[in-house]
């Protein structure tokens, strides 16, 4: 059904598999539009209780896709991006099960996004977790502004996004970005613990206490991704953006001058 992820259902947890291991799964237009729809298709799921959301090879989520940015034969459509992007974050938070992301590897740009945007966040213990839209003059996208804010407050989290810092999983569970650390290799694992607790316990409680906190803030939600995307449209124009993009590309040092 889909060519960039991969859900699967046992039972009442879903499994759903970042999978394009040969770019980090780096989120191309298409995996942005898949997530999407998956996420949509999920909200009236009434069979999955828990939802985990992992990556396949070396990493959960490197970001969007740089070189699919700089594909001069196929230029990214950046307002039809922000659309799905914005139709992922919003659907994320609003779906109906318990949703726990299990981080290795990198979980960066829109990636970490994506995980800040779940009920719990497990990481391994080497795994490198960033809001690094920044160092190629970008904004957060994805409801990052959102999530962040959610999970730190708005000082902390200006910091964090001007910043770009990338953090290990213990520095991040310090600071509040995330839940739980684990040792290399175990974070699936965590998870599916963690899903099974959550089982035995009055799932539909804490669905309940999931929507109503939930549903308090999604007209917030929606003005962000509102701003973001008008924001992103504008930034991607911008030459400190350009300078950013050619700078990861040639692997130096950027030279930003504000313009």
């Amino acid at each position: 059904m889909y060519e960039t992820i991969e859900l699967t259902k046992q039972g009442r947890i879903g499994y759903l598999k970042l999978n394009r291991p040969q770019a980090m799964n780096a989120m191309s237009g298409k995996m942005m539009k898949e997530l999407a729809d998956c996420f949509e298709s999920l909200l009236a799921d009434s069979t999955l209780h828990v939802l985990i959301i992992h990556g396949e090879g070396r990493a959960f989520s490197a970001g969007g896709d740089i070189k699919e940015m700089m594909d001069p034969e196929n230029p990214m459509d950046i307002d039809l991006v922000m659309k799905d992007v914005s139709r992922l974050a919003k659907s994320l938070y609003t779906l109906p099960q318990i949703t726990v992301a299990a981080i290795h590897g990198a979980s960066a740009g829109l990636g970490f996004s994506l995980a800040l945007a779940c009920d719990h966040i497990i990481a391994e213990e080497n795994s490198k977790l960033a809001m690094n839209f920044i160092g190629i003059g970008l904004v957060p996208d994805g409801g990052g502004h959102f999530f962040m804010k959610e999970r730190v407050g708005v000082p902390k989290a200006k910091q964090l996004i001007w910043s770009g810092q990338i953090l290990k999983a213990h520095d991040s569970l310090a600071k509040g970005l995330i839940d739980e650390v684990t040792a290399e290799g175990l974070a699936l694992e965590h998870a599916e613990t963690y899903a099974e607790q959550a089982l035995q316990s009055p799932v539909k409680a804490r669905l309940a206490s999931k929507h109503i906190l939930h549903q308090l803030k999604v007209g917030e939600l929606e003005q962000v991704l509102e701003m973001e995307a008008a924001a992103q449209s504008a930034m991607r124009k911008s030459a400190d953006h350009l300078e950013g993009i050619q700078a990861f590309v040639e692997k130096r040092k950027p030279e930003f001058h504000g313009k």
